[in-house]
């Protein structure tokens, strides 16, 4: 990761005043505390939630990767061949009782005026956090690449991870290996994350950035 301040490592900071944090989450929660995913009935198995007051229980072994849930949305920055550019993004971070958080990532690009331009980049996924705290978080992108993430928990409420494996198909764009720092702003209790990729020329730089509200959960 780069030197430079961001909203997820700023989120990896010490915490305030633990009671203004709960108040503000109480806050939040009158909006957010009864949105869910929906889903479709008839299988035999238990439904994924993204609302941690819904559904199963979550797994012990998830305790760790717990305020990820949730269903995020919001608006980043983002850098392609193209150039800069401004987007909007939605994550949902699910769980179905068993021992892995399900991940689902979509974004839209966004015009001048802050108004939908096009679809942009997809992605669906998996985490797992072991006994010793490591992460595995393997990840699928729409444009036929599957990386492989480890890390580990920068704080209680932050999580930095690299990519070990990349795997593209014959038809993907080119992609280098990059790094992902995750974590939940004090102020607000956003999500935020910045995304660091390798070029073509070997060099680590940024490209995305995004800082999402809880949408549900």
């Amino acid at each position: 990761m780069s030197d430079e301040a961001t909203p997820a490592a700023e989120a990896a900071a010490p915490a305030g005043s633990g009671q203004e944090a709960l108040d503000a989450a109480i806050e939040r929660a009158e909006s957010t505390s009864a949105r869910n995913i929906s889903n479709l009935p008839g299988l035999p198995l238990a439904d994924d939630t993204a609302n941690l007051r819904q559904g199963p229980d979550l797994h012990a072994g998830l305790l760790g990767l717990l305020p990820l849930v949730g269903i995020w949305r919001g608006e980043g920055e983002g850098h392609d061949a193209s150039g800069d550019y401004h987007f909007g993004q939605q994550i949902i971070v699910s769980h179905d009782g068993q021992n892995f958080l399900s991940w689902e990532s979509r974004s839209w690009k966004l015009d001048e005026q802050g108004e939908f331009s096009e679809p942009d980049l997809r992605e669906a996924g998996f985490w797992r956090i072991g006994e010793d705290d490591e992460i595995e978080f393997v990840v699928t992108h729409a444009s036929g690449i599957v990386e492989l993430y480890y890390g580990k928990p920068v704080s209680q409420t932050a999580w930095e991870l690299e990519a070990d494996v990349v795997i593209r198909s014959k038809t993907s764009p080119l992609a280098g290996a990059s790094k992902r720092l995750y974590g939940l702003v004090e102020q607000g209790g956003a999500l935020a994350y910045v995304e660091e990729r390798v070029d073509a020329d070997g060099e680590l730089i940024p490209r995305l950035s995004a800082k999402l509200g809880r949408y549900a959960g």
